[in-house]
């Protein structure tokens, strides 16, 4: 009896509005390419470790439910933070992982997530080629901080981009309608870590009808606290309204991030990374004290990764390209690679799905470049904007229910 062809795919890391997108993609490609069964792992592989998995045929009944998936935000298998050990350290993790593997006749893993998801792939497809395992180990890019290396740009950027772009100019909008003699400082915080990426993002605000955000500050350059007051105190002798857009993850030139300031960042995930929040409420709590007039702090925290109701078609379709490239790349016997879109081109946009070494891509960070930032940093330049623009376009309307998105949700009666 000829061995099953099984793919098991998991998701990892933060929420998206497009991370089921990929998910939809692994399903769609794999039953068109006869593969028989694709598992899906509840909570990424930490949830495979304590065997719970489910297959996708129990939830993914036709092409409507393919639909739903593709709108559905957040991770529809459930995700997770967990470090892989280094290969050394710990052999028995790998061991029990490879066991439940070969026991669901598995020929294919793919792994849905960002950096610490890629490390998750380079150190299973590394096991895997040691012991002489037949698996393939396929990485799919999944996040919002677009810091990705070697792919053009991440799935969930375009959307998070279109959110924190249209949300800036309604909170411009809001401040003007206040602001009668009466000054008002707004500062926006965004996600992105050590990546300025999403903060730049507020830059597409600025359009026919509306200036945009005053100053824009990313983590890619140290942030002079001085300056920036001097910069708002001359603003405010010509506008009454100011909105400043910055990253969680700014810092100053002794490398303490802003919201350490007022005694945040104490909590550290597994991967090492401290929380970060707080920015835009202390800077509000500084600039109340420093010049003495209204302040208000804007937090967008996990609005900004799984509104879906603003998911750009172009990341939609993207995402969906991506998880059938692995599934393609698997068949054809790749491994311990991970799938890239390629920018063909950028009138009329254009991109494609490559694929890369896996080792030059975990553990990497992509950074906004410091040429597309102006010169004093406070703000991004032109070619940042065109960037940009062609990933947030067309719009994917959720499929409405009373008035409210629906979305395809796991049936947890069907798990192992």
């Amino acid at each position: 009896m000829a061995k099953k062809r099984n793919i098991i795919v998991g998701q990892s890391g933060g929420p998206t509005s497009v991370i089921n997108s990929s998910l939809a993609g692994v399903y769609s490609n794999a039953m068109e390419r006869g593969f028989h069964k694709v598992y899906g792992m509840l909570h990424g592989v930490q949830g495979l470790l304590d065997e719970q998995y489910v297959d996708l045929s129990t939830q993914i009944h036709n092409e409507l439910d393919i639909e739903l998936l593709k709108r559905t935000p957040s991770a529809f298998l459930g995700s997770c933070r967990f470090k892989l050990p280094e290969i050394h350290e710990d052999r028995e993790i790998f061991e029990k992982i490879f066991e439940i593997l070969n026991r669901l006749e598995i020929d294919s893993f793919i792994y849905i997530g960002g950096n610490d998801s890629m490390d998750t792939i380079k150190k299973l497809s590394d096991y895997g080629t040691i012991t002489g395992q037949p698996q393939k180990f396929l990485g799919v890019p999944k996040t919002i901080d677009n810091d990705l290396a070697l792919t053009d740009h991440t799935p969930g950027f375009g959307s998070a981009a279109k959110y924190i772009g249209a949300s800036t100019k309604e909170i411009i909008r809001d401040a003007l309608g206040l602001t009668y003699h009466k000054p008002m400082i707004t500062i926006i915080e965004v996600m992105g870590r050590n990546a300025g990426w999403l903060t730049g993002a507020t830059a597409l605000a600025k359009t026919e009808e509306c200036e945009g955000p005053d100053l824009i500050y990313l983590p890619e350059a140290d942030f002079d606290l001085e300056k920036c007051t001097k910069k708002v105190r001359a603003l405010l002798k010509k506008k009454e309204s100011i909105v400043i857009a910055v990253s969680e993850g700014i810092h100053l030139a002794d490398g303490r991030y802003v919201c350490e300031l007022s005694g945040g960042a104490d909590y550290v995930d597994a991967f090492g990374h401290k929380q970060l929040q707080g920015t835009a409420a202390y800077l509000a709590g500084y600039f109340a004290s420093e010049i003495g007039c209204k302040t208000r702090s804007v937090e967008f925290s996990t609005l900004q990764r799984s509104a879906s109701h603003m998911a750009s078609r172009v990341d939609i379709d993207e995402a969906f390209m991506v998880g059938g490239a692995a599934v393609k790349s698997a068949d054809e016997g790749d491994t311990g690679k991970m799938i890239v879109i390629d920018r063909v081109s950028d009138d009329p946009y254009m991109s494609s799905a490559g694929i890369y070494d896996v080792h030059r891509i975990a553990n990497e960070e992509k950074l906004v470049p410091r040429e597309w930032m102006n010169r004093e940093a406070d703000y991004v330049t032109k070619d940042f904007v065109d960037y940009v623009k062609p990933l947030i376009q067309g719009d994917y309307q959720p499929i409405m229910v009373n008035g409210l998105p629906r979305h395809l949700v796991l049936d947890t009666k069907r798990k192992r």
